[in-house]
């Protein structure tokens, strides 16, 4: 693993975890009010600590974790897990909604295609659209 830090940026760390997959778009979600640090609202240069309680939500799901590891760059996916550990109340939500997403792609009718379009359809596609 990489050099462990006593404290860093909250966007810096969000992206390090892989929680989000550029550092802009972690500060983004931390000015939007996504990401709260003890049940507080904070800005991207906060400082957190080991210890540090943070709820993260993201396209509808919710992330509830305690910083167990700070590392100074960003870590391969197998390592992440060495850097938060997540409440199991936190883990089980995620989970049921995970499930009710997935029954809703049911009940909707939704089929994944089996191929992308080619280059092709994609032109058609784009023809079609501008027609509007």
């Amino acid at each position: 693993m990489s050099e462990l830090l006593d404290s860093i940026r909250i966007d810096k760390w969000l992206w390090t975890a892989r929680f989000f997959k550029t550092r802009s778009l972690a500060a983004q979600a931390v000015s939007g009010g996504k990401v709260h640090v003890n049940k507080q609202r904070v800005k991207s240069s906060k400082e957190i600590k080991i210890g540090a309680i943070l709820a993260i939500h993201k396209e509808g799901f919710e992330w509830e974790i305690t910083v167990t590891g700070i590392v100074k760059q960003r870590v391969s996916a197998k390592e992440v897990s060495a850097l938060y550990e997540e409440s199991q109340g936190s883990l089980v939500k995620r989970i049921s909604q995970i499930n009710i997403k997935r029954e809703e792609r049911q009940l909707l009718g939704f089929v994944r295609p089996e191929n992308k379009p080619n280059k092709k359809d994609r032109r058609l596609i784009h023809h079609f659209k501008r027609a509007e």
